[in-house]
């Protein structure tokens, strides 16, 4: 079996989230053969050197599950995509790039977060290329910390606020990246987060019938792709573990 997540945007004030991953790592991520975290697992990170004793909890968390066996993989997202190698080491999970391709299921899968496929939102691709070019990943680390924390909160909330003046299709994918990128790396299957709206969406690459698997961001509930002999299953639960 293996399980796919995203988006739980995990920090301190959301401790309802927390304790919902924590079980859910001693409980079904324990009979798991790999988990694969798609981005955003936290709200922000400003930089390994910057890890706060909460987030080395979840770190200790997933060294511990990583000690029985299950393998884990984790993706850069749009808020915390300064995790580094130490975090990596102390967690005991490598760190894929975006995309990804790998077998799963019996299948080609391409693994991705999603921000780069929402082409549409040219304010927002036009800072990713920023952010993620190596020259300005390097200023970024050498930034003192305090610095680099009122940058976080100011990119934080320029975000929502143009989140919520952005039309819908704006913010979403664009369909016809989905399908360039699909047929780039020879899938039919796409996993990816993000954009907080799971779905499972038929389409058609290089004339052959593919899906679109969106996974779902923990806020109400929690969501969690499995993967196994019956199939690719997506279902929500509850936060608050019973």
């Amino acid at each position: 079996m293996i399980l796919l997540i995203s988006d739980l945007h995990l920090e301190e004030k959301r401790p309802d989230i927390t304790r919902a991953f924590l079980h859910f790592l001693a409980t079904r991520a324990h009979q798991a053969e790999a988990l694969y975290i798609l981005g955003d697992f936290f709200e922000v990170w400003i930089g390994d050197d910057g890890m706060t004793p909460f987030q080395h909890e979840i770190a200790c968390a997933l060294r511990e599950l990583s000690k029985t066996g299950t393998r884990i993989y984790l993706m850069h997202g749009n808020r915390d995509f300064l995790i580094g190698k130490v975090f990596c080491r102390e967690a005991g999970c490598t760190l894929l790039s975006d995309p990804h391709k790998v077998q799963m299921g019996g299948e080609p899968v391409l693994l991705m977060h999603g921000d780069s496929l929402c082409t549409l939102d040219v304010g927002y691709m036009k800072l990713r290329r920023w952010l993620r070019n190596p020259l300005s990943l390097l200023i970024l680390r050498n930034l003192p910390l305090t610095t680099r924390q009122k940058l976080a909160r100011k990119l934080r909330n320029e975000s929502r606020a143009q989140t919520r003046m952005k039309a819908s299709d704006i913010v979403d994918v664009t369909p016809e990246e989905v399908v360039r990128v699909m047929a780039e790396h020879d899938v039919r299957t796409l996993i990816h987060g993000h954009t907080h709206r799971p779905a499972v969406h038929e389409l058609e690459v290089n004339g052959q019938s593919a899906r679109r698997i969106v996974l779902g961001d923990w806020d109400r509930q929690g969501w969690a792709l499995q993967v196994d002999d019956e199939g690719f299953t997506q279902a929500p639960f509850e936060l608050t573990p019973a």
